[in-house]
């Protein structure tokens, strides 16, 4: 337990150091909610306008669930790659599943905090949510299955990437392309019909339509994924991205040098 205490204090004291990660993941979500917020969706109805703001914020929230995972997560890798502490790690009787086990610990609570934080600034725009006592487990589920899926994909870009810039503009890219391409920046029913089949199955743009089809309905998710089919694949690839990240990490990026 000590190891993974260690690990994952400092991978949480270095997500809050790293000037990109507090922008990536927290600002720039934040900036697109005020957008959209006060520009882009201004002329509609005002009786509509809190949910519609809502069902914006909801990507927001998830996106930056995408940029810890995807970006932060290979930027703390790369980092410790470089000063040398990942060598030092290697040197010691340190496991590599309980060092991956504490940077994912102090990933979650620094994306937890993200989250948390852009779902003030949407609530602070007028974004409401509608979220019963009996839904928050639920959304926090996928949120989880969704945070899962984005540490999978970083932990394979921090395997295969050492250069800090590298890491985190590869992670910071593939977040905004498959973000656009899944219908987590754009709406699902704008989507042609192939980017529709893929985010029905890219586990992240699931989790957030699953989301916004639990908080506002099927009219503002664009189709009903809340199925056995989908939720049992959804998981069941966050869980496969994630496993090969780990033996990624364990066997690549852990190796000696």
């Amino acid at each position: 337990m000590g190891q993974i205490a260690g690990a994952m204090e400092r991978s949480a004291k270095e997500l809050i150091r790293l000037k990109e990660s507090l922008f990536w993941t927290i600002a720039w979500p934040s900036i697109w909610v005020v957008l959209f917020g006060v520009t882009f969706i201004r002329n509609q109805p005002h009786d509509v306008l809190p949910v519609l703001k809502g069902a914006v914020t909801v990507p927001m929230m998830v996106f930056a669930l995408m940029i810890a995972g995807m970006s932060n997560l290979p930027a703390t890798v790369s980092n410790d790659r470089e000063r040398g502490t990942l060598a030092k790690l290697m040197s010691m009787p340190v496991s590599p599943w309980r060092d991956f086990l504490g940077r994912v610990l102090g990933l979650l609570s620094f994306s937890a905090l993200a989250v948390i934080l852009v779902a003030l600034v949407g609530y602070a725009t007028g974004a409401r949510f509608g979220l019963s006592p009996a839904d928050l487990p639920i959304v926090l589920g996928f949120l989880v299955v969704g945070f899962a899926a984005s540490a999978g994909i970083g932990t394979v870009i921090a395997s295969l990437i050492t250069n800090v810039q590298g890491a985190i503009m590869t992670g910071v890219g593939l977040s905004v392309i498959t973000a656009a391409m899944s219908g987590v920046m754009a709406p699902y029913s704008s989507l042609p019909a192939a980017l529709q089949a893929f985010a029905r199955i890219y586990p992240i743009s699931s989790v957030n339509s699953s989301i916004i089809y639990i908080l506002f309905g099927v009219d503002y998710a664009g189709y009903k994924p809340i199925t056995i089919g989908q939720v049992a694949t959804t998981i069941a690839a966050s869980v496969a991205i994630l496993t090969i990240g780990i033996v990624l990490y364990s066997r690549v990026a852990w190796r000696r040098r």
